[in-house]
């Protein structure tokens, strides 16, 4: 299967990491082949991919923020936890995972993409069925770090099992009543984050198999955060625990 990334910072990302068969890049005719653009034509010559000058018109249909590049490229290529395992181990840290229950909008799994890998989190966790994958989409809202990234798709209950096996400490974000609060949950160590869906939040056969709920402090008078905001700040937080 192939698909059409679009975007300065998505291509690039996806040239760089190399994980992906790409076929051809295509440029806007006229555009200035400098700064991102330039980064972009020297990894397609290093590569020996081939060029296409295009109107600019042919480009839109691959996404409205094309900014007048777009890459032919196989589809998104998915790890296995046990890949997600074994990078914590090379790296001699201990694992760090982002488990993410039927997330729907392509934006926020894109932010959290964009944050996880920010943060240096070993892999994340999709579902098998009901959630946004990456998609093109995904790419461009996660400014390409979706590339350098181990994602899997797993059946999420069975996931967690198997993360508690190897002994990592599973905390869910939820705002209800039995959460506890950031001074009551430790965040360093084997960890993973779970976190919910926009609307419903996990799972419960998702939430009852974490080890411990954690509720974000609130000040203002909203009563929660955007999923993907809310991730963004735990991924932080328990970076932070871990010794950044």
């Amino acid at each position: 299967m192939r698909e059409w990334i679009s975007g300065r910072n998505p291509v690039y990302e996806v040239l760089r990491a190399g994980r992906r068969h790409s076929f051809r890049l295509q440029l806007a005719q006229g555009v200035q082949e400098k700064g991102r653009l330039r980064a972009i034509l020297d990894l397609c010559q290093k590569s020996k991919l081939p060029v296409e000058s295009v109107p600019r018109q042919q480009l839109d249909g691959y996404g409205d923020n094309h900014q007048g590049v777009a890459l032919e490229t196989s589809a998104y290529s998915y790890s296995s936890l046990q890949e997600i395992f074994a990078l914590a181990q090379r790296r001699n840290e201990p694992p760090f995972l982002l488990v993410l229950d039927a997330l729907q909008d392509p934006q926020n799994l894109g932010t959290l993409l964009r944050t996880a890998e920010g943060v240096g989190v070993h892999g994340v966790v999709l579902p098998l069925r009901h959630t946004a994958t990456v998609t093109p989409a995904v790419v461009n809202a996660s400014s390409g770090a979706s590339e350098h990234l181990l994602i899997t798709q797993h059946n999420l209950a069975q996931a967690i099992t198997m993360m508690k096996d190897q002994g990592v400490w599973v905390v869910g974000l939820a705002g209800v009543e039995q959460a506890q609060t950031l001074n009551q949950v430790r965040l360093d160590g084997p960890i993973a984050l779970v976190i919910g869906s926009e609307g419903q939040g996990m799972r419960q056969l998702v939430r009852d198999s974490c080890d411990v709920l954690l509720q974000l402090p609130m000040r203002g008078k909203v009563e929660s955060l955007n999923a993907a905001v809310a991730g963004s700040v735990a991924l932080y937080l328990a970076w932070q625990a871990r010794g950044f």
